[in-house]
């Protein structure tokens, strides 16, 4: 029986990721040091496409603030839940070339089922809001100290919405029969 060949096999994907203009795309663990390598990894890339200053702030500010929500919310952890510092936690981060020379920055983790909730409530709220309004949601919550049991005070998504050039896409895959966690998914155009 002749090996099936790599490329017949795996090809597909690469051919896929091209097609879409994928320029970076990470599914597995997420920790602090990932998020560093990743992070070193995308600013050298943008540096050296040509992407405009302003634009590869916003994009590089964004796609961290995701990095970090999968390593604090992520439902699918090999950490203690409770654990605080050196989470590693599964999720997924793209980046993807617009053709109009924007980006769409895209991420996907579990979440417990009443983290999907407040997410739900807290990006319709965003969904709703003018970009005035979403920075003055940013300097206020800057202000005010972090509430207890929280990761940021949702600085994470006012500042993608402040960085996005339209209201952020999101959306949750029903929880399965097995009792496993839903899966949360977030789209920003920068």
């Amino acid at each position: 029986m002749p090996i099936p060949q790599i490329a017949d096999k795996y090809g597909s994907f690469f051919n896929l990721a091209r097609q879409h203009q994928v320029i970076f795309y990470y599914v597995g663990y997420f920790s602090q040091h990932i998020v560093a390598a990743m992070s070193d990894a995308v600013k050298l890339q943008l540096e050296v496409a040509g992407v405009a200053g302003p634009t590869r702030r916003r994009l590089f500010s964004s796609f961290v603030e995701m990095a970090q929500n999968i390593i604090h919310y992520s439902a699918d952890t090999l950490t203690a839940a409770s654990r605080d510092s050196g989470e590693l936690r599964h999720g997924a981060v793209c980046i993807r070339r617009e053709s109009d020379g924007g980006f769409l920055l895209l991420c996907a983790n579990p979440v417990e089922p009443d983290i999907a909730d407040a997410l739900r409530l807290k990006l319709e709220g965003l969904r709703s809001m003018t970009l005035e309004e979403i920075k003055q949601a940013y300097r206020q919550t800057l202000r005010e100290e972090t509430p207890q049991g929280s990761k940021g005070a949702g600085m994470g998504l006012l500042t993608v919405a402040r960085d996005a050039r339209e209201p952020l896409e999101f959306d949750f895959d029903a929880a399965d029969s097995a009792g496993g966690a839903p899966v949360f998914y977030l789209k920003a155009a920068i």
